[in-house]
């Protein structure tokens, strides 16, 4: 249908809400209402919805008006433009890279790589598959160790979970960890977070003196040290293990091409991030860290792990492996509540090392190294004292109440230096590090370039084994081969840039281009996190809009957006809920009550700040048990810590009893943790900070346009009630923020990315966000009403109604033929689209999310895919087709199974254009995969090149 808006007169926000007018009265009026303000008032519980002004909710009044896409860039580049883009030579984890062109516009550009989802449908997700296997293979291959995970969140949160890990694979029983007194601060100050709820008791020592007395589970090193310094910890691994502690080493990847590995000097563990291999310092983030151990901790890795299995053909295929591990199903078992990656990061930072290469990567560590020791040499020459003779990156000078005025005059030469305090200056070289940087540096020591000397490595640490000798890295030198091979990945991928996304809880929207294209303008990317304050006025001003923003449209009072992810959300939202009961002295309250619909990292992240888990049920309708509630609050009241609930609930209903649930818990002296996950329902509707809540995380990656990258990054910032704004997160860098520890490494947690929903918020205003949630509710309710006499849906609210997402039940499809929610989620694939979530929050459904920005047309064409698959299933029942070999069963099909020989009962038609060839096609790069064969088999690096040629 074609948009009555004048193109001229047309909004950022009639851009971004998919259907026009005329459709949006044609999906109203199968709704059963008149407009969306009809809709508000018969989806919404009147108790919890805010009052509307014109277009706008109250609370919302005070967002600016929205502006047009040219607008808001030329705002953004105009705070860009404030903050100062100097030479970071700060360090401390974070290092300026060149991320090679061909990767900057065919990945982080390129909405075939940003718009997937995390590849629970691992046929229609092989390129993403791929890219995360060599990124396991580049840390497994540099670390020496034999497997990694799909990446964590940052080196801290890496390091934190390391320490877990060590904890769970030991034996021993003692509760002290013992770390190094060289690590970098926000690591440190992340694992103390941790250790607390934990019991575990964190203790510090200088290790290059040996190891300390007592018993203790594990120890923690850093390589090089914080101060730069390169110590071989092979005795101190030795020792440790001869009293029965586990040993996890902090490695930067780039020495490693120069060092001997951690794995090969016994290690258990190693943890880092791979920020340096072509991803930019983004004020902090977002960065893929890495968490890697040998065979025998396999099955302890926590978040995402690829693995290599085979499909229906026989043919290799790559899935997420042991997937039974993942942390929201398993709920207050969990031992981690990281459920996701930093994917988009890992492909990028996977796909450096192959442009560049074992070769590559050495010569620019022996360039960053060279450099480090011509600095060191000059100033030596100059009587200048350096504390350590061994070093890879980090010089540490030593200069006797000198350290202000050297880190001022390399500031007057647009260089940044770390002052370590009044008598040392720590100067670290990286990528972009030229001989000029290092002769401007030593003209700040007051000294002249006078010698050059060679890298400053230990002799006997010199790295002799092979690593990156798989073909993914030795194959693609130039630009052509490159582009090729990261073509021929996407194309074997189904993202939002091919085709409507139907995932329930996951909200896959639009991320429009407008919000994206500032991401990767330097005066955003190229910030270090612990830049002077006076360096990033404009990235300080973006962050206090954007969360005075989120105050006025969730009713909290203030918001912190340092946690990195939505698990980080959780945890830190949690963690605030624990600090404040122990500052009143209610170190008792520890009980945390959880619907049994609720999302699993819920009960994983209670679990991790020391509450403990009490279910509570849910009615046949999906709804809270109240009844139930009140009996496990009277049970727990005195122990009651809080109650995490999601709203509108995991069943895609809006409670009517929401605001009973959070009086009861506060009359019991508990607080009220309302999950954001389907805020998408709510902005511009209603707020929980006004109808019960104090405490929300929010999922930027969701309602507010971060795209989820294939499985992150996100953003999980958390909205709280004023008596909980003392315990938001604060952090060692930034003494602004106050507050109780860090749960991120970087002080704003993955700034550069915040642009993407400022932009949003900027563009859409009060009254397009009302808009664009009443729209996606409309769409979902749209969905329900034509499917439910195909695949009933399972819970409705009043009035029928759904919120903004659907569950549709095939449970008693299944047990009359036999076909299962696989059989119909691997099927759509064949009709082109991707799967709506599977068995969540119910084994046997599928739970349906359109979101605002679909329209009619692709709305309808979803909906006549599914109704033609309810079409199959009957012929099925009817016995027209077995249940073992069926176009369902035998799906997803692919090009190459059509020139084999046919032997189905079913046509090669029907197989791979079951609604004709109207649609254009994408074929699944694989057939079904065994994921048992997977698990039973595990391979989770790039396999040999004889495995290849055996296949």
């Amino acid at each position: 249908m074609t948009h009555p808006i004048d193109p001229v007169t047309r909004t950022f926000a009639d851009r971004h809400v998919g259907p026009s007018p005329a459709e949006l009265q044609h999906i109203l009026g199968t709704v059963g209402v008149g407009s969306l303000a009809a809709l508000a008032t018969a989806a919404v519980p009147a108790t919890i919805l805010d009052d509307v002004h014109g277009d706008v909710a109250d609370g919302l009044d005070s967002l600016p008006d929205a502006i047009s896409e040219q607008e808001a860039l030329a705002r953004l580049a105009e705070l860009a433009g404030r903050n100062t883009v100097a030479t970071s030579m700060i360090g401390q984890g974070y290092y300026d890279t060149v991320t090679p062109p061909v990767l900057l516009r065919n990945i982080v550009e390129d909405p075939a790589w940003y718009t997937a989802y995390t590849p629970y449908q691992p046929e229609i997700s092989q390129g993403r598959l791929e890219a995360l296997l060599n990124f396991q293979t580049m840390v497994a291959d540099l670390t020496g160790m034999d497997i990694a995970n799909a990446s964590m969140l940052d080196e801290a949160t890496a390091a934190a979970e390391a320490m877990t890990l060590l904890r769970r694979a030991n034996k021993n029983r003692s509760p002290r960890f013992v770390v190094d007194t060289d690590l970098f601060a926000q690591t440190r100050a992340v694992i103390d977070t941790r250790a607390v709820p934990l019991g575990i008791e964190v203790v510090e020592a200088d290790l290059t003196r040996g190891l300390p007395d007592g018993e203790f589970f594990g120890v923690l090193v850093q390589l090089p040290g914080a101060s730069g310094r390169i110590v071989d910890w092979a005795a101190v691994v030795e020792e440790a293990h001869e009293r029965g502690a586990l040993v996890a080493v902090g490695a930067d990847l780039l020495a490693l091409t120069l060092l001997t590995p951690p794995g090969e000097i016994g290690a258990d563990a190693c943890f880092g991030t791979t920020q340096r291999f072509g991803v930019p310092m983004g004020f902090g983030g977002p960065h893929a860290g890495y968490l890697a151990v040998h065979e025998k901790q396999a099955r302890q890795l926590p978040g995402r792990l690829v693995g290599v299995s085979v499909d229906a053909d026989g043919a290799r295929a790559y899935r997420l492996a042991l997937q039974t591990r993942e942390q929201h199903i398993r709920r207050e078992k969990a031992t981690s509540n990281i459920c996701t990656a930093q994917v988009l990061l890992a492909v990028l930072a996977a796909m450096y090392a192959s442009y560049h290469g074992a070769d590559g990567l050495k010569a620019i560590a022996l360039r960053v190294a060279g450099h480090a020791a011509d600095l060191a040499a000059s100033l030596r020459a100059a009587g200048v004292e350096i504390v350590h003779d061994e070093f890879f990156d980090t010089v540490l000078a030593r200069v006797p109440g000198g350290a202000d005025r050297v880190v001022t005059e390399a500031k007057d030469a647009g260089i940044n230096l770390r002052r370590v305090d009044d008598d040392h200056v720590g100067v670290s070289c990286d990528e972009v590090t030229t001989a000029d940087h290092v002769a401007a540096v030593v003209r700040a020591f007051g000294a002249t370039v006078v010698a050059t000397d060679a890298p400053a490595l230990p002799a006997g640490a010199a790295r002799t084994s092979g690593y990156l000798e798989h073909e993914a890295f030795t194959r693609y030198r130039t630009e052509t081969g490159m582009l090729r091979y990261l073509r021929a990945l996407s194309d074997k991928d189904i993202a939002l840039d091919r085709s409507m996304i139907p995932l329930g809880s996951c909200t896959m929207k639009l991320n429009a281009t407008a919000e994206m294209e500032p991401i990767t303008w330097p005066g955003f990317s190229r910030l270090h996190p612990f830049a002077p304050e006076t360096d990033v006025p404009g990235m300080l001003d973006l962050i206090g809009d954007l969360e005075r923003w989120l105050v006025s449209i969730t009713g909290y009072d203030a918001v912190s957006v340092q946690p990195n992810a939505g698990s980080q959300g959780e945890y830190a939202g949690l963690l605030a809920i624990r600090e404040y009961h122990f500052s009143r002295g209610d170190e008792n309250r520890t009980v945390c009550l959880i619907p049994s619909s609720a999302h699993g990292t819920n009960a994983a992240s209670a679990v991790m700040v020391g509450m403990k888990v009490v279910v509570v049920g849910c009615r046949d309708n999906g709804d809270v048990d109240v009844d139930d509630l009140h009996a496990k609050i009277a049970q727990h009241a005195e122990n009651l810590a809080a109650i995490m609930i999601t709203y509108p609930s995991t069943h895609g209903v809006y409670e009517q009893e929401i605001g009973k649930i959070c009086a009861a818990v506060h009359d019991a002296g508990g607080q009220v943790y309302v999950d954001g996950a389907n805020l998408n329902a709510l902005v511009g509707l209603a707020r929980p900070g006004r109808f019960g809540g104090d405490v929300s995380h929010l999922n930027l990656h969701k309602t507010f346009c971060i795209p989820h990258g294939g499985g992150g990054p996100g953003v999980g910032p958390i909205g709280v009630r004023e008596h909980l704004a003392p315990f938001l997160p604060g952090h060692p860098a930034a003494p602004r923020l106050g507050g109780v520890g860090p749960v991120s490494a970087a002080p704003y947690g993955s700034a550069s990315i915040l642009p993407i929903t400022w932009a949003y918020i900027r563009m859409m205003g009060a009254a397009g966000l009302r808009r664009a949630s009443l729209t996606a509710i409309a769409s979902a309710n749209y969905i329900a009403r034509r499917l439910d006499e195909y695949f009933p849906v399972l819970y409705t609210g009043e009035n029928g109604m759904v919120a903004h997402e659907c569950i549709l039940d095939l449970r008693q499809l299944t047990k009359d033929t036999g076909v299962t929610v696989d059989d119909v989620a691997k099927r759509l694939a064949d009709y082109g689209f991707h799967a709506p979530t599977m068995s969540f929050p119910v084994a046997g459904t599928l739970m349906v999310e359109p979101t605002e920005s679909e329209n009619l047309e692709e709305i309808d064409r979803f909906c006549d895919a599914m109704i033609a698959i309810r079409a199959e299933i009957d012929r099925v029942g009817a016995g027209e087709w077995p249940v073992d070999d069926n176009p369902l069963r035998g799906a997803p099909h692919t090009a190459e199974c059509l020139v084999r020989e046919w032997e189905h009962p079913y046509s090669r038609e029907i197989a791979v254009y079951p609604m004709g060839t109207a649609r254009p096609k994408v074929w699944p790069a694989v057939r079904r995969i065994d994921g048992a064969h997977g698990d039973r088999n595990l391979v989770c690096s790039c396999p040999p090149l004889e495995a290849f040629a055996e296949a």
